[in-house]
C-alpha cells in the first residue's frame, strides 16, 4: 500500500505544479476539445492568458487573473490556456512567450494582442475599454465576425481551393505550394464534422504562411480520376503533397489547432532561412522589425579591426542561427559599429564591446542585449530564454526607435587605412641659426 500511496502523492504534487486554476475559480480552463465552442462560437468577449506551468511571469500573473476573472463574471469572458501542454493552440495564435494575453473580441478569427498592465485592476479596467468599444460597434452596425461566407467559429469558405480532375494537377503538384489535401464524400459524417475545422484552419494557415502552404479539398465521389490516383478508399482522407516527392498521409488530429500546428511545421520545415540584411537605411531597419514579432541586430567589430575573413566569420554564426530559429519568423539585421551611434546608445550597446547583438520587439519597444558570447552556444542560449519568456529585457531608449543613418554597403573587402598625403620637403631651406635661437627661446 505504501508505494501505490507514494505514488498517488507525486500523482497528485505533480498535478498541483502544473493546475494554475481549479474549478472553483472563475477562469475558464481551456482546451483543444473545448475551445470552440466555449471561445469561437461565443458572442462573448473574452480575454485568454496563453501560459507555461513553469513560467514565472505566468506564476505571478495568476492570481491577478483571478481576481479579474472574479470582477469580471457575467460580463467578459476570462480564459487561461496551459500552452505548454496545448501547443497547437498557442503555435495556432501564434504565441512565442509567456504569459501571453489575446483578446477575442468581435472577429474570433482574428484576436488581438493585449498590451494593458498586469494587475487586476488594470485588466479589468482594460476589459471594461474593450466591451465599451464592442458594445458601440455593435449599436453602429459594425461586426468584425459577419457575412454569409464565414463558418462558425471563424474561417472563410473561399480559403478552401476546391479541386477537381482537371485542376488538381496544375495547382497542386505542378505548383510551389504545399498542399494538405482533404479527400471527402458529401455523405460522410466524419466529413461534415471536418469542415468548420478544415475552413477555420485553411484561413489562418493561409494567412500565416502568406500562401505558402494551401489547404483543398475534393469530392473523391465525383472526381475519381485523380482520387483513383491516390488510392483514396476511406473518408475522409487527408494527404501531404509537397512539389517533386511523393504524397504522403496526414496523420495529425482533426482539430484545426492540430491541422494549422502541422501546417506550420511544414511552412518551416520546407521555407529558406530569413535573410541576413545589413541595416543601411531607416526603411530595412522599420520594415524588418515592425513585419516580426523580434528583430535579431548584429554590432560587429569595424572592418580594420577583423578584415573581411573575421567579419564573414561572425556573418556565418548569424546565419546559422537565423536557420535555426527560422520557425520564429523572426528579422535578422547587422551593422558595422559605429555607424549607427543613435542605435547603439538607445540600446545601451557601447558598454559591452564588440561584437554585440540585440534583440528588439518594435510593437512593445522591448529590447534585449546578448549577455554572453558571441558563438553559436551563447545566441541560441540567448534566444532560447527570450522564446520561452525568461529573457530580460528593457525599455528602448525614448519610446522610439532611433534615426537611423543612410550608409554605404559594406562592399565584401577588407578595409583600408585611409592614404596619408606625402609633403615634399627638399626644397625647404631650414635657417640653423633661427632654429637655435627658437629653442634657446623656448
Amino acid at each position: 500500500m505504501r508505494p501505490l500511496l507514494l505514488g498517488v502523492l507525486c500523482c497528485s504534487l505533480v498535478l498541483s505544479v502544473r493546475a494554475f486554476y481549479s474549478a472553483s475559480d472563475d477562469v475558464v480552463e481551456l482546451t483543444p476539445s473545448n475551445f470552440n465552442k466555449e471561445v469561437l462560437q461565443s458572442d462573448s468577449l473574452w480575454l485568454i492568458e496563453f501560459y507555461a506551468p513553469w513560467c514565472g511571469h505566468c506564476q505571478s500573473l495568476t492570481p491577478d487573473w483571478k481576481k479579474a476573472a472574479t470582477a469580471l463574471k457575467g460580463i467578459v469572458k476570462v480564459g487561461a490556456v496551459d500552452a505548454d501542454q496545448h501547443k497547437s493552440l498557442g503555435s495556432q495564435y501564434g504565441v512565442r512567450g509567456f504569459p501571453t494575453i489575446k483578446i477575442f473580441g468581435a472577429n474570433k478569427n482574428k484576436p488581438e494582442d493585449y498590451q494593458g498592465g498586469r494587475g487586476n485592476q488594470a485588466i479589468v479596467d482594460g476589459a471594461m475599454n474593450l466591451l465599451r468599444t464592442l458594445v458601440k460597434d455593435r449599436m453602429s452596425g459594425k461586426s468584425g465576425s459577419s457575412g454569409s461566407n464565414k463558418q462558425s467559429g471563424g474561417g472563410s469558405k473561399q480559403d478552401v481551393v476546391e479541386l477537381t480532375d482537371d485542376n488538381f494537377d496544375k495547382m497542386v503538384l505542378e505548383g510551389d505550394a504545399v498542399w494538405l489535401v482533404e479527400f471527402f464524400a458529401p455523405w460522410c459524417g466524419h466529413c461534415k464534422s471536418l469542415e468548420p475545422e478544415w475552413t477555420a484552419a485553411s484561413s489562418a494557415v493561409k494567412e500565416q504562411t502568406k500562401g505558402k502552404v494551401r489547404l483543398g479539398a475534393m469530392d473523391a465521389t465525383v472526381h475519381q480520376a485523380v482520387s483513383g490516383r491516390y488510392g483514396i478508399r476511406g473518408f475522409p482522407t487527408i494527404k501531404i503533397f509537397r512539389k517533386g516527392e511523393e504524397p504522403e498521409d496526414y496523420q495529425g488530429g482533426r482539430t484545426r489547432g492540430d491541422i494549422i500546428a502541422r501546417a506550420l511545421d511544414l511552412f518551416s520545415d520546407h521555407a529558406a532561412p530569413p535573410e541576413l540584411l545589413e541595416i543601411l537605411n531607416k526603411d530595412i531597419l522599420t520594415k524588418t522589425c515592425e513585419d516580426s514579432q523580434l528583430c535579431v541586430i548584429g554590432f560587429l567589430p569595424h572592418i580594420l579591426d577583423t578584415g573581411a575573413a573575421g567579419r564573414n566569420g561572425y556573418l556565418k554564426v548569424m546565419m546559422q542561427m537565423a536557420e535555426k530559429y527560422k520557425k520564429k519568423m523572426w528579422g535578422w539585421l547587422w551593422i558595422e559599429a559605429g555607424a549607427q551611434m543613435e542605435l547603439e546608445a538607445s540600446l545601451g550597446i557601447g558598454g559591452f564591446g564588440y561584437p554585440a547583438m540585440a534583440a528588439i520587439n518594435a510593437r512593445k519597444m522591448k529590447f534585449a542585449l546578448l549577455r554572453g558570447s558571441f558563438s553559436e552556444t551563447g545566441i541560441h542560449e540567448f534566444l532560447r530564454e527570450l522564446s520561452v519568456g525568461r529573457g530580460s529585457t528593457a525599455t528602448l531608449g525614448g519610446g522610439t526607435m532611433p534615426k537611423i543613418n543612410t550608409v554605404e554597403p559594406w562592399d565584401g573587402k577588407d578595409g583600408e587605412l585611409p592614404v596619408e598625403e606625402e609633403y615634399d620637403l627638399s626644397d625647404v631651406d631650414l635657417d640653423d641659426d633661427d632654429d637655435n635661437m627658437s629653442k634657446t627661446e623656448l
